[in-house]
Protein backbone atom coordinates (compact mmCIF):
# COMPACT_ATOMS: atom_id res chain seq x y z
CA UNK A 1 0.00 0.00 0.00
CA UNK A 2 1.58 3.28 -1.10
CA UNK A 3 1.48 6.04 1.47
CA UNK A 4 1.86 9.79 1.57
CA UNK A 5 2.50 12.30 4.33
CA UNK A 6 0.32 15.41 4.09
CA UNK A 7 1.76 18.38 6.00
CA UNK A 8 -0.94 21.00 6.44
CA UNK A 9 -0.13 24.74 6.53
CA UNK A 10 3.09 24.85 8.59
CA UNK A 11 3.47 28.52 7.68
CA UNK A 12 4.86 31.51 9.54
CA UNK A 13 1.49 33.14 10.20
CA UNK A 14 0.28 30.02 12.05
CA UNK A 15 3.48 29.66 14.07
CA UNK A 16 4.83 31.62 17.04
CA UNK A 17 4.69 35.36 16.37
CA UNK A 18 2.43 34.96 13.34
CA UNK A 19 -0.76 36.84 12.52
CA UNK A 20 -2.86 33.78 13.43
CA UNK A 21 -0.51 31.91 15.74
CA UNK A 22 -1.70 28.49 16.88
CA UNK A 23 -0.74 27.80 20.52
CA UNK A 24 2.17 25.35 20.62
CA UNK A 25 2.51 25.31 16.83
CA UNK A 26 6.31 25.35 16.84
CA UNK A 27 6.35 22.17 18.95
CA UNK A 28 5.06 20.07 16.05
CA UNK A 29 7.88 20.93 13.63
CA UNK A 30 10.58 18.65 15.15
CA UNK A 31 8.00 15.84 15.31
CA UNK A 32 7.11 16.27 11.63
CA UNK A 33 10.80 16.38 10.66
CA UNK A 34 11.38 13.15 12.57
CA UNK A 35 8.48 11.45 10.76
CA UNK A 36 10.09 12.28 7.42
CA UNK A 37 13.48 11.11 8.65
CA UNK A 38 12.34 7.79 10.12
CA UNK A 39 9.69 6.72 7.59
CA UNK A 40 9.64 5.99 3.88
CA UNK A 41 6.82 7.88 2.18
CA UNK A 42 6.03 7.54 -1.51
CA UNK A 43 4.98 11.19 -1.57
CA UNK A 44 5.30 14.09 0.85
CA UNK A 45 2.86 16.93 0.16
CA UNK A 46 2.72 20.39 1.72
CA UNK A 47 -0.50 22.37 1.73
CA UNK A 48 -0.17 26.15 1.80
CA UNK A 49 -2.78 28.77 2.62
CA UNK A 50 -2.31 31.29 -0.19
CA UNK A 51 -4.83 34.09 0.14
CA UNK A 52 -5.20 37.20 -2.01
CA UNK A 53 -5.04 40.38 0.11
CA UNK A 54 -8.75 41.06 -0.49
CA UNK A 55 -9.89 37.62 0.69
CA UNK A 56 -13.43 37.63 2.07
CA UNK A 57 -12.50 35.52 5.12
CA UNK A 58 -10.52 38.46 6.53
CA UNK A 59 -12.40 40.59 9.05
CA UNK A 60 -10.65 43.67 7.67
CA UNK A 61 -12.27 43.19 4.25
CA UNK A 62 -15.79 43.02 5.70
CA UNK A 63 -15.70 45.84 8.26
CA UNK A 64 -16.07 43.16 10.93
CA UNK A 65 -14.16 42.20 14.03
CA UNK A 66 -12.06 39.06 14.26
CA UNK A 67 -14.24 36.30 15.73
CA UNK A 68 -17.50 37.45 14.19
CA UNK A 69 -19.25 35.31 11.58
CA UNK A 70 -20.88 36.15 8.27
CA UNK A 71 -22.60 34.11 5.59
CA UNK A 72 -20.26 33.83 2.62
CA UNK A 73 -21.69 32.21 -0.51
CA UNK A 74 -24.29 30.44 1.56
CA UNK A 75 -22.06 29.00 4.26
CA UNK A 76 -21.03 30.43 7.66
CA UNK A 77 -17.62 32.10 7.56
CA UNK A 78 -15.55 32.87 10.68
CA UNK A 79 -13.82 36.23 10.45
CA UNK A 80 -10.05 35.79 10.65
CA UNK A 81 -7.21 38.28 10.94
CA UNK A 82 -5.34 38.87 7.66
CA UNK A 83 -3.04 35.87 7.27
CA UNK A 84 -1.01 33.92 4.70
CA UNK A 85 -1.35 36.66 2.08
CA UNK A 86 0.23 35.64 -1.20
CA UNK A 87 3.90 36.59 -1.44
CA UNK A 88 4.30 37.68 2.19
CA UNK A 89 6.63 36.32 4.86
CA UNK A 90 3.59 35.08 6.79
CA UNK A 91 2.61 32.79 3.91
CA UNK A 92 6.05 31.17 3.69
CA UNK A 93 6.72 27.77 5.20
CA UNK A 94 8.44 27.90 8.58
CA UNK A 95 12.21 27.86 8.18
CA UNK A 96 12.63 24.93 10.62
CA UNK A 97 10.42 22.61 8.55
CA UNK A 98 12.68 20.26 6.58
CA UNK A 99 11.51 20.33 2.98
CA UNK A 100 14.27 18.19 1.44
CA UNK A 101 11.93 15.25 0.73
CA UNK A 102 8.82 17.23 -0.24
CA UNK A 103 7.49 16.11 -3.62
CA UNK A 104 4.50 18.42 -4.15
CA UNK A 105 2.89 21.64 -2.87
CA UNK A 106 -0.86 22.35 -2.96
CA UNK A 107 -1.94 25.97 -2.58
CA UNK A 108 -5.44 26.68 -1.31
CA UNK A 109 -7.66 29.63 -0.43
CA UNK A 110 -6.71 31.45 -3.63
CA UNK A 111 -10.30 32.35 -4.55
CA UNK A 112 -11.24 35.69 -2.99
CA UNK A 113 -14.88 34.67 -2.55
CA UNK A 114 -14.49 31.25 -0.88
CA UNK A 115 -12.35 30.00 2.00
CA UNK A 116 -10.60 26.65 1.79
CA UNK A 117 -9.74 24.82 5.00
CA UNK A 118 -9.31 21.39 3.43
CA UNK A 119 -6.31 20.49 1.32
CA UNK A 120 -8.73 18.79 -1.08
CA UNK A 121 -11.37 21.43 -1.84
CA UNK A 122 -12.90 24.76 -0.88
CA UNK A 123 -15.47 25.10 1.90
CA UNK A 124 -18.36 25.26 -0.58
CA UNK A 125 -17.17 22.11 -2.38
CA UNK A 126 -17.15 24.09 -5.65
CA UNK A 127 -13.52 23.66 -6.64
CA UNK A 128 -10.97 20.95 -5.97
CA UNK A 129 -7.31 21.79 -5.32
CA UNK A 130 -5.82 18.96 -7.36
CA UNK A 131 -4.61 17.03 -4.30
CA UNK A 132 -6.91 14.05 -4.90
CA UNK A 133 -5.88 13.84 -8.56
CA UNK A 134 -2.19 13.98 -7.61
CA UNK A 135 -2.52 11.22 -5.01
CA UNK A 136 -4.59 8.94 -7.22
CA UNK A 137 -2.17 9.45 -10.13
CA UNK A 138 0.58 8.14 -7.84
CA UNK A 139 -1.56 5.22 -6.56
CA UNK A 140 -1.52 6.48 -2.97
CA UNK A 141 -3.95 4.63 -0.70
CA UNK A 142 -2.79 5.55 2.81
CA UNK A 143 -2.47 9.10 4.12
CA UNK A 144 -0.75 10.23 7.29
CA UNK A 145 -1.67 13.82 8.16
CA UNK A 146 0.00 16.42 10.39
CA UNK A 147 0.09 20.20 10.64
CA UNK A 148 -1.99 23.23 11.55
CA UNK A 149 -4.53 23.71 12.81
CA UNK A 150 -6.22 20.62 14.25
CA UNK A 151 -9.71 22.10 14.51
CA UNK A 152 -9.81 23.68 11.05
CA UNK A 153 -7.55 22.82 8.13
CA UNK A 154 -6.28 19.53 9.55
CA UNK A 155 -9.76 18.30 10.47
CA UNK A 156 -11.28 19.09 7.10
CA UNK A 157 -8.30 17.64 5.23
CA UNK A 158 -8.65 14.42 7.25
CA UNK A 159 -12.41 14.05 6.77
CA UNK A 160 -12.14 14.83 3.04
CA UNK A 161 -9.38 12.22 2.78
CA UNK A 162 -11.74 9.59 4.20
CA UNK A 163 -14.54 10.76 1.89
CA UNK A 164 -12.18 10.37 -1.07
CA UNK A 165 -11.47 6.76 -0.12
CA UNK A 166 -8.08 6.95 1.57
CA UNK A 167 -7.04 5.07 4.68
CA UNK A 168 -6.50 8.16 6.83
CA UNK A 169 -4.36 8.55 9.95
CA UNK A 170 -3.78 11.70 11.99
CA UNK A 171 -0.61 12.01 14.07
CA UNK A 172 -1.92 13.59 17.27
CA UNK A 173 1.58 14.73 18.28
CA UNK A 174 2.00 16.43 14.92
CA UNK A 175 -0.85 18.92 15.23
CA UNK A 176 -2.18 21.67 17.49
CA UNK A 177 -5.57 23.38 17.73
CA UNK A 178 -6.50 27.06 17.47
CA UNK A 179 -9.21 26.49 20.12
CA UNK A 180 -11.22 29.64 19.43
CA UNK A 181 -13.51 27.93 21.95
CA UNK A 182 -11.74 25.77 24.57
CA UNK A 183 -13.23 22.46 23.40
CA UNK A 184 -12.73 22.90 19.65
CA UNK A 185 -9.69 20.63 19.46
CA UNK A 186 -11.36 17.89 21.49
CA UNK A 187 -14.54 18.15 19.42
CA UNK A 188 -12.49 17.93 16.21
CA UNK A 189 -10.95 14.66 17.38
CA UNK A 190 -14.40 13.18 18.15
CA UNK A 191 -15.70 14.33 14.77
CA UNK A 192 -12.77 12.76 12.93
CA UNK A 193 -13.08 9.48 14.82
CA UNK A 194 -16.78 9.28 13.93
CA UNK A 195 -15.92 9.80 10.26
CA UNK A 196 -13.32 7.06 10.14
CA UNK A 197 -10.02 8.83 10.80
CA UNK A 198 -7.48 6.80 12.82
CA UNK A 199 -5.70 8.83 15.51
CA UNK A 200 -2.07 7.87 16.08
CA UNK A 201 -0.38 8.81 19.37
Amino acid sequence: MKKALIIVDVQNDFCEGGALAVPGANEVIPYINLLMEENEYDQIVLTQDWHPADHKSFASNNNRKVGESIILNGVPQFMWPDHCVQGTFGAEFHKDLNRDKVTHIIQKGKNTEIDSYSGFQDNNHFMKTGLDDFLKYHDIQLLEIVGLALDYCVKFTCTDAVANGYVTCLHFNGTRAVNVKPDNGRDAIFDMLQKGVTILG
